[in-house]
């Protein structure tokens, strides 16, 4: 049977532009047999069905004068969120496209400042909920330096005497087989700093492709809680992070 770039079918199948079709598998939503198609260039046959996952949309969950927040979901940039909310709204920080949970958006540049500053010194409280392959029994700290590069059109981040420093803080909440829920606090901002930190430690988090965590349908690392100046909020994880507790 003849055979075709996956992202050719899939625009066929869906009727939409090639760069779309391609943007869908980039972004991990689109599956074939119940596999996530991950390679856009990838051949398939010209007949193949494919299954695209629906995105949630971001939920807001606070506003004032000079702040917005939304519950991000996953497979969403960051930047992609700020938009969708006014061409006079944007980012007081990030999160990655496979997490979801608290993104703190800002409508006033001078209340960004303070806001940049607050991070700077480390006065903001950052909590994370994330399942990881293998059995965490106790408390740990990581504090290795991370530095990131750019390989292409990819970011990775490495652990490396070089980079910058970044400190993440690890309890575990349950353990199912060989897998753990765990809590997170970091002190820094790095990008990638709780995977790979975890990832190092021998930990990947479960659906982290890129730093060695097994399959599954969503990174499962979710941005729970951030309290800062006299704001608190918080976004409990989606259902799937039960996924091994019922």
């Amino acid at each position: 049977m003849k055979r075709e770039k996956a992202y050719k079918v899939l625009a066929l199948q869906e009727k939409i532009s090639n760069s779309e079709a391609k943007k869908l598998i980039d972004r991990g939503v689109v599956y074939l047999k119940g596999k996530l198609v991950k390679i856009a260039r990838a051949e398939v046959p010209i007949n193949s069905k494919f299954r695209i996952r629906r995105i949630e949309k971001p939920k807001q969950i606070f506003e004032d004068e000079r702040i917005l927040v939304v519950d991000k979901p996953s497979f969403l940039d960051s930047d992609e969120v700020a938009k969708r909310f006014g061409r006079d709204i944007f980012l007081l920080h990030r999160l990655d496209r496979g997490t979801s949970g608290v993104l703190l958006l800002g409508k006033d540049r001078e209340f960004q400042k303070t806001i940049i500053e607050e991070f700077r010194s480390k006065r903001v409280y950052k909590e994370y909920i994330a399942w990881v392959s293998g059995r965490i029994a106790e408390p740990v700290t990581i504090s290795k330096r991370l530095k990131k590069i750019r390989r292409g059109n990819e970011i990775r981040t490495v652990v490396s005497k070089d980079g910058l420093e970044a400190i993440t803080h690890v309890e575990p909440l349950a353990m199912v087989g060989k897998k753990t829920k765990v809590k997170i606090t970091i002190e820094n901002g790095r990008t990638h700093q709780i995977r790979v930190h975890l990832s190092h430690l021998g930990y990947p988090i479960v659906g982290d492709g890129l730093y060695g965590g097994v399959d599954f349908e969503r990174l499962l690392l979710h941005a729970k809680k951030i309290e800062l100046l006299n704001y608190s909020f918080e976004v409990e994880e989606p259902p799937i992070f039960n996924h091994w507790l019922k």
